[in-house]
């Protein structure tokens, strides 16, 4: 049932989506040279790597300076990419990674190998159901890259501090994830977006 909601929502959300998405993508080509969309292997069910979509918002090769990104005054962030990021349009591609299956519209959000590596047993458990587009710890953690902007070591206080918090709050998620949970989730990331 989840899987068939899914479905539905990201196709209808994506059909909506399109002509913005027309728009975002000549925005993105004329602004800086490289592909309209960033692909990036994240971490997904049972461990699985897949390639996560979202809208390029850095300049070509930017994540071989570092994979978190340090406050919105990021010098790899693009002017288009800076507007994108603020309101979260980056993140709509990932609807075709709904689609395919490799991703959930609710479901915790996806990390780098990297940082999975980290993970204790216990953490691991989120790894047990489809990551998703929105979750608990994305709307507690909206501004996440300010946050990590105004620490002396970001990689550091993201694995001891916002990493745990976050898995903490997946678990949250987790331990009742039915359609009725994720439309609450979705409606409290639409009300958050648009504030």
């Amino acid at each position: 049932m989840k899987r068939l909601f899914d479905i539905a929502v990201s196709l209808l959300i994506l059909l909506c989506f399109l002509p913005f998405g027309i728009i975002i993508s000549l925005l993105i080509a004329v602004e800086s040279r490289g592909g309209v969309f960033y692909r990036q292997e994240r971490i997904g069910q049972f461990g699985k790597p897949f390639r996560l979509w979202k809208f390029r918002t850095m300049r070509k090769n930017a994540d071989k300076l570092g994979k978190l990104t340090v406050g919105m005054r990021d010098p790899r962030i693009t002017r288009v990419g800076l507007f994108l990021r603020k309101v979260k349009l980056d993140e709509f591609p990932q609807f075709l990674n709904v689609l395919s299956g490799e991703m959930s519209i609710v479901g915790p959000r996806p990390e780098v190998a990297e940082y999975v590596e980290l993970y204790t047993p216990e953490q691991r458990e989120v790894l047990n159901v489809k990551p998703g587009i929105t979750d608990y710890a994305s709307l507690e953690y909206f501004r996440e890259n300010e946050l990590l902007g105004q620490s002396e070591n970001p990689r550091q206080t993201y694995i001891d501090e916002v990493m745990p918090a976050k898995i903490a709050l997946n678990k949250k998620y987790i331990a009742n994830p039915t359609i009725g949970h994720d439309l609450k989730i979705m409606w409290m990331t639409f009300r958050k977006i648009i504030s």
